[in-house]
């Protein structure tokens, strides 16, 4: 895999398989500090490997994300995004990101020449706390509407 993110979409027989081996590694992947997984290829050459939980973890994510369907993006946290490729990943138009987002100082940026980028790291804080805002948006407008249910002022 190169140092940029690409995503992998998984075909249908792909994400069977990858079901397959979420609930084989599920159990695995949460009781132990490490794993030990013994690989065969298709020519019977064998390979044990240790994978510490972190590892479990992530591959595990990934046939979770894979076994639904999903395509996934590997990114590493150092890596930099260019603003269309921050605004891809934001599902935002770029003037949005770069008015809004960038220009109000809401999210951090470095000048490379004349143009701007901006750590994936930051763009991983900045959805969370977004995806954040909108789950307790969410449960406020659940209380407002069982309130409103309650009291009778919903006909």
């Amino acid at each position: 895999m190169s140092g940029a993110a690409e995503t992998i979409l998984p075909t249908d027989q792909e994400v069977r398989i990858a079901r397959e081996l979420s609930s084989l590694l599920g159990p695995v992947a949460f009781r132990d500090a490490a794993a030990h997984l013994q690989l065969t290829g298709v020519d019977n050459e064998q390979a044990k490997l240790t994978l510490p939980l972190s590892v479990m973890n992530a591959l595990l994510g990934i046939l979770t994300e894979m076994g639904k369907g999903n395509g996934v993006t590997i990114t590493p946290v150092r890596k930099e995004f260019t603003t269309q490729q921050a605004a891809d990943f934001l599902m935002v138009s770029r003037p949005y990101l770069i008015e809004e987002l960038l220009n109000k100082g809401v999210l951090s940026y470095r000048k490379v020449g004349n143009r701007r980028r901006i750590r994936a790291e930051d763009l991983l804080r900045y959805k969370e706390a977004e995806q954040q805002e909108i789950a307790r948006r969410e449960t406020i407008m659940q209380e407002l509407i069982s309130e409103t249910e309650r009291l009778g002022l919903y006909k």
